[in-house]
């Protein structure tokens, strides 16, 4: 069948180009997309070049490269041996393309309940991300929570964290807009890291620090300032991507003195079959956003910003090199071709 594909065929560049995938297993599934979410930060990084995008397979310099993990669509084929979703079904599709048919084994789609738009249901596999980093600081409720980066996944992580029964929620950004986006979406303290007293302000309204903080900055500069926010034996996930190991912290006075724990929370540091305490797979924790936004826990509807055609998607990327005000949330509707 012919697909309609955004590639990066070479760094800085941006292309929708048609292309021959059929399905190759019993159990594939494949989905006419609707929806699919544009991840800036992982996008960014891949349409530029940079080598630390593949997990354990970095260092990766090879292009051309295709992503978009996160979409939602309508089943028009299964395989023979798929059970649990047919024709006509909505689904999450995760580890998708920005494509506009995907092709998945059927462990790689979820069902939409009803009440769940498209736009809505494209968010929930990129909210697993930041919710595996919470499960692992073993979040207690009532406890202070920080958040340090203020991009899509911080922002998603605000809204869980005060889900969970975090308090005070804190987001730390140096854009005004996202520290807004942060307090409309139930951050109860925004702050910029490069105020005078920064640190002091944080301790301030959490009683001497944060028990909990999820670092999405992925920079050294942004881990060393959520350090200086800490409680003593505060845990710290490592949730932004740290692709620069050049890292300058004290880990003596900073880590070591005051018992720190830090977690690296990237999201494939999961199990891939079985959830247990702290550990969910992606399938389990898909469910659980889906689940929290069914039952008025949770609500993303706040956060969908822009829509793009898929033919749009040379501009889009390229703002998304050049712009770093570029929406939180954008997504490339394919409804639109």
């Amino acid at each position: 069948m012919k697909v309609k594909q955004i590639i990066f065929p070479r760094p800085n560049c941006a292309e929708l180009i048609e292309t021959e995938k059929s399905p190759k297993s019993p159990l594939d599934v494949v989905v006419k997309t609707a929806v699919s979410t544009i991840s800036p930060g992982t996008e960014r990084a891949n349409i530029t070049g940079d080598p630390n995008v593949a997990g354990k397979r970095a260092p990766d310099t090879t292009f051309p490269r295709s992503v978009g993990y996160s979409s939602a669509g309508t089943v028009v084929e299964v395989g023979e041996a798929v059970t649990s979703v047919k024709p006509g079904d909505r689904v999450i599709v995760y580890w998708g393309k920005h494509q506009d048919y995907n092709i998945v084994p059927e462990e790689r789609v979820v069902r939409i309940p009803d009440e769940i738009s498209f736009e809505e249901a494209a968010l929930p596999f990129i909210a697993t991300f930041p919710l595996a980093a919470i499960r692992k600081t073993r979040l207690e409720l009532g406890e202070s929570a920080m958040v340090m980066g203020l991009g899509l996944l911080g922002q998603l992580a605000i809204r869980l964290l005060r889900a969970a029964g975090a308090y005070p929620v804190i987001g730390v950004d140096p854009v005004a807009s996202r520290r807004d986006e942060a307090r409309q979406g139930g951050a109860d303290y925004v702050f910029d890291p490069f105020a005078e007293g920064f640190a002091d302000s944080v301790k301030a309204v959490t009683g001497g620090g944060a028990k909990v903080c999820i670092e999405v900055t992925g920079v050294g500069a942004g881990l060393d300032g959520a350090l200086d926010c800490m409680a003593r034996f505060g845990r710290v996930a490592l949730l932004g991507c740290t692709r620069d190991k050049n890292f300058t912290i004290d880990y003596y006075r900073k880590v070591h003195c005051p018992g720190i724990t830090m977690i690296g929370a990237h999201t494939n540091a999961r199990p891939t079959d079985t959830s247990y305490p702290g550990y969910f797979t992606h399938r389990d924790d898909i469910n659980a956003v889906l689940n929290l936004i069914v039952g008025g826990r949770l609500s993303l509807k706040s956060m969908l910003n822009d829509s793009y055609s898929p033919a749009e998607c040379e501009a889009v990327f390229e703002r998304i090199i050049n712009d770093r005000s570029f929406p939180t949330v954008a997504q490339f509707d394919w409804r639109k071709l």
